[in-house]
């Protein structure tokens, strides 16, 4: 990833701003927060938007809002970031999961809703590497098991599906701003979006100790507020997310047209989606070979989730084992994340797909 490319012409409006905060003299939850706060909450679709700390927080806040604790069950995906999971047992509850579809790496919904048990309950959905999940199959089974609906959409911002916006469907939806983003922060920031004003202010006091007031303390909270620099620079770069998103979505039109779908599984793209590519994850079944012939040629790529979270270490008293999620397993065996940001150029798009075609050459040979 080339993170500053997108906005380096940003840059002097953006140390203009950060100046402004510093000389504001306004450091936690200020004007920019309350701003960005509403700016995001009309992005996404509506709805009531809480700045916190990172994305991880906003899942562990989202989750202790609805009343998910120790003795319940969430069922969520097996493949994707710890910190899914890491929310889940950090609220007490059980992370339970299912396995996945094979064509976009997502929660696969029967195989969701074989995992409810009378105990189940929220299911946590992520959209994973810019692509939204089957929001309309996962809203259905929610509601008619009564459970909680989270989407965890901190790779898919700006990312839709069926016309369906990632974040708008969910009874809560929690976003990333880390600096790889699609929106991107210049350090930790994330959001909690829902359209229950009781949701919304339970979450508002969560983030600061359970407090509204800072004098009268209702629950056990924490401290996650958004630091209003990263609100003042989000909102510089809120109106150049689209755009972003327009690259990367280019970017991988001229893979395909380049012909890497001839020598990988390359990314698929429902119809009537719209995938942001946070990642471009292809597939081989020569990825390690490939990875190495990649390295030594000078082309960057990398292995998101190798080990599954259901056979992670910390995970190893929930009993799964291997083979369990044969696709989660197999994509974990072979998915390749190849170069991808917004001004990613077909110059360096061809270099990554000749170096691809002699990695698995010699691949073959060897």
């Amino acid at each position: 990833m080339d993170i500053r490319s997108q906005y380096a012409d940003l840059l002097p409006e953006i140390k203009e701003v950060v100046g402004e905060v510093i000389d504001s003299g306004r450091f936690i939850l200020g004007p920019h927060v309350r701003g960005l706060e509403e700016e995001l909450a009309a992005a996404v679709g509506g709805g009531l938007a809480i700045g916190v700390a990172n994305g991880t927080d906003a899942l562990i806040l989202a989750l202790d809002a609805l009343g998910v604790g120790p003795g319940d069950e969430v069922v969520t995906t097996p493949y994707t970031f710890y910190a899914t999971a890491e929310a889940i047992a950090r609220v007490g509850a059980t992370p339970v999961f299912a396995d996945i579809d094979p064509q976009t790496f997502n929660l696969d919904p029967a195989a969701a809703e074989a995992a409810i048990t009378e105990r189940t309950r929220a299911i946590v959905v992520v959209h994973l590497f810019g692509q939204v999940a089957e929001l309309d199959a996962f809203r259905e089974l929610a509601d008619r098991n009564g459970l909680a609906l989270v989407e965890d959409a901190a790779q898919a911002f700006g990312a839709s599906r069926e016309g369906r916006v990632a974040g708008s469907v969910g009874d809560v939806a929690t976003f990333s701003f880390f600096p790889t983003k699609n929106l991107p922060a210049m350090g930790d920031a994330g959001l909690v979006l829902t359209t229950s004003d009781e949701l919304a202010e339970r979450v508002r006091m969560l983030r600061f100790h359970g407090s509204r007031d800072k004098r009268t303390f209702e629950y056990v909270g924490v401290n996650s507020r958004m630091d209003e620099m990263q609100a003042a620079i989000l909102r510089r770069f809120l109106p150049h997310a689209e755009g972003w998103n327009d690259g990367r979505r280019a970017a991988a039109a001229r893979y395909r047209d380049l012909g890497l779908g001839k020598l990988l599984e390359i990314p698929a793209e429902p119809a009537r989606s719209r995938h942001v590519y946070h990642l471009y994850v292809a597939r081989s079944q020569r990825r390690d070979a490939l990875a190495a012939g990649l390295r030594d040629a000078g082309i960057g790529n990398a292995i998101y989730y190798a080990t599954p979270l259901h056979l992670q270490p910390v995970f190893a008293d929930l009993g799964y084992r291997p083979g369990q999620f044969p696709e989660t397993e197999r994509a974990s065996r072979e998915g390749i994340a190849l170069p991808m940001f917004p001004t990613l150029d077909e110059q360096r798009q061809r270099e990554v797909v000749d170096g691809v075609r002699s990695a698995l050459r010699a691949a073959a040979a060897a």
